[in-house]
């Protein structure tokens, strides 16, 4: 069955432009002009949602990602924004989107991104991951070095490891990463996040995670 894509745009052109761009490139397409439109699908099955920030009526790109992360639902989520400023994304990132695009934007690199997201995001729904000499079994939580020797991880150091193979190239903060691992209830310092990766990169040295200076950390 082809990817599943809804399309949330209120600038008519552009969203017709870029819906036959991905009609033609295989996808099953579905387009909102604005949000309230969008909201009742919420429970449809669907591979990515595209959603511009700023639509007009009550309901936003944002209040729409809030509320598919509310029903846990899989599908990626990418933003896009005429409003190319360095919060905006921020903003985006920490919302759960998968990647943000700024406007204007070419049909073709959006299409590119959307590739580029959705085979992301179709590797880590694979039982088995393999990444830079690493095999990561879902399905067994079981990880194993380039010689096939089993990794011993502690579940929070899996945690981690996972959050972060999910959300590959994207900007990560230090306060999301400690609500994700150790939930909402946690009090005590941001510390620990900076604890449990120095352990993990111990154990597992090929991982190409990055410091952000003041903010938290990325993976590519």
């Amino acid at each position: 069955m082809n990817q599943v894509i809804y399309y949330v745009e209120d600038e008519e052109d552009l969203r017709n432009i870029i819906e036959k761009y991905l009609i033609k490139e295989g996808y099953r397409v579905k387009t909102f002009s604005n949000g309230e439109e969008a909201i009742s699908h919420l429970d449809d099955t669907v591979d990515l949602w595209l959603l511009d920030i700023m639509l007009p009526g009550d309901v936003s790109g944002y209040e729409i990602i809030q509320k598919l992360k509310e029903k846990e639902s899989k599908a990626s989520v990418i933003f896009t924004s005429a409003r190319d400023q360095a919060l905006d994304k921020i903003v985006g990132l920490e919302y759960g989107a998968d990647d943000y695009i700024a406007k204007p934007v070419t049909p073709k690199e959006l299409l590119l991104r959307v590739k580029s997201v959705l085979r992301r995001n179709d590797n880590t729904k694979t039982d088995i991951m393999n990444y830079v000499g690493y095999s990561i079994n879902f399905a067994t939580r079981e990880v194993k070095d380039a010689e096939s020797k089993i990794i011993e991880l502690t579940n929070k150091e899996y945690e981690m490891l996972i959050f972060f193979l999910k959300n590959r190239n994207v900007q990560i903060s230090r306060e999301k990463i400690l609500k994700t691992i150790w939930g909402d209830n946690y009090d005590g310092s941001e510390r620990v996040v900076d604890d449990l990766l120095r352990r993990l990169r111990n154990k597992m040295p090929n991982i190409n995670i990055v410091t952000i200076y003041g903010y938290g950390y990325t993976i590519s």
